[in-house]
C-alpha cells in the first residue's frame, strides 16, 4: 500500500509521543510494589475501563471481525461468544467485586486468601504462575503474528511481518518496561481517543458512499438479519460463492448448536473468573470493590460503539466495491485482505495514517497489557515469597524491569516460529481455557475444595489442553471432519473433554486430601461473601460474628447476567444497524433494549450493588476496630 508523506508524518508522531508520554510518566510507578503493579489502587474506574478497551481493540481481533462479518453479516455479532465476550458481564454483576475484596496483587496472590499457606496452597500457588505465563506468552504470541501481517499490508519500508512486529514491540518496551501500569494505562488511554476518532471517521464514511438499498444487493437474504434457526441460512452461490465455502470450513452451517456450545462453554468460563492477565489486573487496580465492578460494566459501553463503527465501515465497503477482486480469486479468496483493500481505497490521506495510528495504538496497548501483567507473577509471587521477602522496594521494581524484558524475548522467540494467528486462536479458546476452567470455577463456589484439588485440577487440565486437541485430529472417524471444522471441533469436543479431565483432577485432588483450615475459610468466607456451597462455613462465621450477613443474591446476580447478555448484545448491534441502515426499525429495537435493559440494571444491579459494598464496608471496619480492642 502507498502511503502519503502526511500519513507517515502521523504515524511517527504517534509512535514518539506514545514513547514520551509513557516514559514522563513512569516515574510515579518506581516507589513500589503497589504502584508499579497496580498504580497504587489510585486510578479511577472509568479511566481503568478506557485502559482495559483499549487492551481489547487489537489488530488480531480486528481483523478477524472484519471477515466475519463481511461472511455472516449481524449474524457476527454472536462469535465472540468463542472469547467469550459477556464474561465481563459475569465481572460487571458480581465477581469484579468478589476479587477486589480480596486485596491481593495478583492471581497467585489470591491463593493465599482462598487456601492460606499450606503445602496445598504452595503447590496451587506454583500452577497459577506456570499458567499465567503460559498464558501470556499465548495472547502475546497471538498480538505479534497478528501486528506483522497488518503492517507489512500497510507501512511502505518492505520489512518482513515478523520485522515490523519487532519493531513494535521494541518501542512499546520502552514504556511499558519502565512505567509500570501508570505508563500503560496513561498511553492506552491516549491511544483509545486517537482509535476512537479514527474509528468513527470510518463507520462515516462508509455511511456517505453506500446507500442501504446498494448493499442489499451485494448481500444474501438474511444478511442484516441478527438472529438465526438452527440452520445459517446464508446463501453466497450466486454472489460469492467462496464464501459458502469458508462457511462450511468454519463449521458454522449448524449455526444455533454453534452458538449454544459457545453459550455453555462461555458460561462455565465467565463463572470460573478472569484468567491471570491483564483484564485481572485492572480489576486488582481499582479503587474498591464497586469501582471494580463499575470498571468491567464501562469497558462493554466505551469498546463497543467506536469498535463495531469501524468494523462494519470497513466490512459494507469490502461488499460493495471489493466483491469482484474475491470473487476472480476463486477458492483460494483470502478474507483477511479485506481490511487492508477498504482501508487503502476509501480512507483519504491524513485519516489514513491518523487510523493506521490508530489500530498500531489498539495491538501497542493490548502488547503493553499483556507484558505489564507478567511481572507480578515472577517478582511479587516467586522472587518475594520464596527467595527475598525483605528486598528494598526498589529491587523489586528494577526485577520486574528485567522479568519483562525476558516475557518479551520469550514471546518474540515463540512468535518468530508460529505460522499462524488461528493456530494461537484454537489453543487459546479451546485448550488452555478449558484447562483452566474446573478449577477456578470450584474455588469460589464450593467451600471443600483445597488447594491440591486447585492443584491437580489446573495439571490435569493443562496437560489435557496440550495433547487432547492433537488426539482428536488423528483419530480416524474425525479427521475428514477436523480438516474443515478445526475451530467448531476444538470449540464444541476439545473444550469439554479438556474440562471434564480437568474436573476429574479437582475431584480426586480434593475429595483425597483434608479441607482447609477452618480458619482460612472463615476469613475468605467474611471477606469476599461469596455464594454457592459454603453451608458448614456459613454457620461457623455467623456463630463467631452475629451480625454478619451472607450473600443471598444468587437469584438476583443470575437475573442481573441474562438482562446483562441481552444488554450488551443490543449495545453490539446498534453500531451496526446504524451503519448498514438496510433495517432501520432494527436501529429502534435496539435503542429501546438497551434503554430498558439500562433501567432493569440501574436498579437490579447498580443501586444493590452500591448498599451491599457500603454495608460490607462498614462491616469490615467494625470487625477492625473489635479486634483492635481484644
Amino acid at each position: 500500500m502507498h502511503l502519503h508523506v502526511i500519513d507517515i508524518a502521523i504515524i511517527v508522531l504517534y509512535l514518539a509521543t506514545t514513547v514520551v508520554v509513557g516514559y514522563w510518566v513512569s516515574h510515579r510507578a518506581s516507589r513500589d510494589m503497589k504502584a508499579y503493579f497496580l498504580g497504587g489502587n489510585t486510578m479511577p474506574w472509568y479511566v481503568l475501563g478506557i485502559s482495559n478497551a483499549s487492551g481489547m481493540f487489537d489488530v488480531s481481533g480486528t481483523m478477524l471481525l472484519v471477515y466475519w462479518a463481511f461472511v455472516y453479516g449481524v449474524k457476527s455479532v454472536w462469535i465472540p461468544w468463542l472469547w467469550p465476550t459477556f464474561n465481563q458481564i459475569f465481572l460487571m454483576v458480581f465477581l469484579s467485586s468478589w476479587l477486589r475484596r480480596s486485596n491481593a496483587m495478583t492471581g497467585a496472590d489470591w491463593i493465599q486468601t482462598r487456601f492460606g499457606k499450606g503445602r496445598g496452597a504452595q503447590l496451587a500457588h506454583i500452577i497459577v504462575v506456570v499458567y499465567a505465563f503460559l498464558g501470556i506468552i499465548g495472547f502475546f504470541t497471538y498480538g505479534f503474528k497478528g501486528i506483522g501481517k497488518f503492517a507489512a499490508n500497510f507501512l511502505p519500508w518492505h520489512l518482513s511481518p515478523n520485522q515490523y512486529a519487532l519493531i513494535l514491540i521494541a518501542i512499546t518496551t520502552v514504556y511499558v518496561i519502565k512505567g509500570g501500569m501508570f505508563s500503560v494505562v496513561v498511553t492506552e488511554v491516549l491511544q483509545f481517543c486517537i482509535l476512537s476518532i479514527a474509528s468513527f471517521a470510518v463507520g462515516i464514511i462508509a455511511m456517505m458512499k453506500i446507500a442501504p438499498g446498494t448493499l442489499t444487493k451485494y448481500v444474501p437474504a438474511g444478511w442484516d438479519n441478527l438472529f438465526f434457526g438452527w440452520h445459517l441460512n446464508l446463501d453466497w452461490s450466486t454472489l460469492l460463492p467462496a464464501a459458502n465455502t469458508k462457511i462450511a470450513e468454519d463449521g458454522y452451517g449448524l449455526f444455533g448448536f454453534f452458538v449454544m456450545a459457545l453459550l455453555f462453554k462461555g458460561v462455565l468460563i465467565s463463572a470460573a473468573g478472569p484468567a491471570p492477565n491483564y483484564d485481572m489486573q485492572r480489576v486488582l487496580s481499582s479503587k474498591n470493590p464497586r469501582e471494580a465492578s463499575m470498571m468491567s460494566g464501562w469497558v462493554n459501553v466505551v469498546l463497543t460503539f467506536p469498535r463495531y463503527f469501524l468494523i462494519t465501515g470497513l466490512t459494507i465497503l469490502a461488499v460493495v466495491f471489493f466483491s469482484d477482486q474475491l470473487r476472480g480469486m476463486g477458492n483460494k479468496v483470502d478474507f483477511e485482505l479485506v481490511l487492508p483493500y477498504a482501508l487503502g481505497r476509501f480512507v483519504p490521506a491524513g485519516l489514513l495514517g491518523f487510523l493506521i495510528a490508530g489500530l498500531l495504538a489498539a495491538y501497542m496497548s493490548n502488547f503493553a497489557a499483556t507484558v505489564n501483567a507478567a511481572p507480578p507473577y515472577f517478582v511479587n509471587d516467586i522472587y518475594k515469597r520464596y527467595i527475598n521477602p525483605n528486598a528494598n522496594p526498589r529491587t523489586y521494581v528494577r526485577l520486574s524491569y528485567l522479568s519483562s524484558f525476558l516475557v518479551v524475548v520469550i514471546g518474540v522467540l515463540i512468535g518468530w516460529f508460529v505460522s499462524s494467528v488461528n493456530s494461537v486462536v484454537i489453543w487459546i479458546v479451546s485448550g488452555l481455557w478449558g484447562g483452566y476452567t474446573a478449577s477456578n470455577l470450584l474455588k469460589w463456589y464450593w467451600w471443600r475444595f483445597n488447594g491440591y484439588g486447585y492443584f491437580w485440577g489446573m495439571v490435569t487440565g493443562i496437560t489435557a489442553s496440550v495433547t487432547i486437541p492433537g488426539i482428536l485430529t488423528r483419530i480416524p472417524s474425525l479427521q475428514n471432519y477436523a480438516s474443515l471444522h478445526t475451530l467448531n471441533l476444538e470449540v464444541s469436543l476439545g473444550f469439554g473433554l479438556v474440562f471434564v479431565v480437568g474436573m476429574i483432577g479437582c475431584l480426586l485432588g480434593t475429595l483425597l486430601t483434608q479441607p482447609e483450615e477452618d480458619a482460612v475459610l472463615m476469613e475468605f468466607y467474611r471477606r469476599v461473601r461469596p455464594w454457592g456451597f459454603w453451608g458448614p462455613v456459613k454457620a461457623k462465621v455467623m456463630a463467631q460474628y452475629p451480625t454478619f450477613q451472607p450473600n443471598q443474591d444468587f437469584p438476583r446476580d443470575m437475573f442481573n447476567i441474562v438482562v446483562g447478555v441481552v444488554w450488551q448484545v443490543a449495545l453490539v448491534a446498534l453500531p451496526i444497524y446504524i451503519v448498514i441502515r438496510t433495517n432501520i426499525p432494527a436501529i429502534w429495537y435496539c435503542l429501546a433494549v438497551v434503554g430498558v435493559t439500562s433501567v432493569i440494571l440501574k436498579y437490579t444491579w447498580y443501586d444493590h450493588m452500591c448498599k451491599v459494598n457500603a454495608e460490607i464496608a462498614a462491616d469490615e471496619a467494625r470487625a477492625v476496630v473489635g479486634e483492635g480492642g481484644d
